[in-house]
């Protein structure tokens, strides 16, 4: 296992394979692990991929002020900038990010910023703007806390964040937006500054965003594309990791250098 330190945090990353770097970003609940389905094929198919569980999640260190740090306004900032910093400690140029859910909200907020930076931008089941305020758009879709889950999300998630702190972290993750904040979000005025191919990948029976999603946040990105994945709910990468791979390096190998 490797780590670094970030802004004081010890930051769990990983690397797998040669090649393009390719940068893949967890959903608001998740960690690297989640990504153990989909980073043997871009491996090998020559791909370099990198991993990490931003800070709080996994491996990654929380912090004695996790909780306010989620809650705050600098969370979804300073989630990009811990991006650019372990870009920086690992020496890579640039690279493709490919982001699911709230990871692409970190993927959206960084390209639009270090413009330089990214090759290409693949997002997955990320909202693009929200009809309520998150507090209220999570207390209607995240209504179980964490000891009333079925037994398989509970073993999951400690598997996850390890025991010490998944109840604690699936609560706070539940109430509060993290990167889609706490008040209305809307992801458009960033996404009309991402100058570089962007592919928006959406499912059409999504239980958290409606599939108009979808096309708002396609219509918004400059060199923006769009594939909807049928017949599959919002975790695409798990539901369908076949069509979420081949739809990947189609995009992928259309964008590499």
């Amino acid at each position: 296992m490797s780590f670094t330190n970030i802004n004081g945090f010890k930051i769990f990353y990983e690397i797998e394979g040669k090649g393009e770097p390719v940068f893949l970003l967890h959903h608001g609940f998740g960690c690297a692990e989640m990504w153990k389905d989909i980073y043997p094929c871009l491996s090998e198919k020559g791909y370099q991929v990198v991993m990490y569980d931003r800070r709080g999640y996994g491996k990654s260190a929380r912090g004695d002020d996790f909780t306010d740090f989620y809650r705050s306004d600098e969370f979804r900032i300073l989630s990009m900038e811990e991006l650019e910093h372990l870009r920086d400690f690992l020496g890579i140029e640039s690279f493709h990010i490919v982001g699911q859910c709230e990871g692409g909200v970190v993927g959206a907020d960084y390209s639009a910023s270090y413009p330089g930076r990214v090759k290409s931008l693949v997002t997955a089941s990320t909202q693009c703007h929200s009809p309520t305020d998150m507090v209220e758009f999570n207390r209607t879709k995240f209504a179980k806390p964490f000891g009333e889950l079925d037994s398989h999300l509970i073993e999951k998630f400690m598997h996850w964040h390890g025991s010490h702190k998944a109840e604690e972290n699936f609560n706070l993750f539940r109430t509060y937006g993290g990167a889609y904040g706490r008040r209305y979000f809307d992801l458009r005025p960033v996404l009309k500054s991402v100058k570089c191919p962007a592919l928006v990948m959406y499912p059409d029976r999504s239980a958290l965003f409606e599939i108009e999603q979808a096309v708002d946040f396609y219509r918004s990105l400059p060199m923006g594309e769009l594939a909807v994945i049928p017949q599959c709910g919002h975790n695409t990468y798990e539901q369908k990791p076949g069509e979420y791979i081949r739809i990947l390096l189609d995009f992928l190998g259309c964008h590499s250098s």
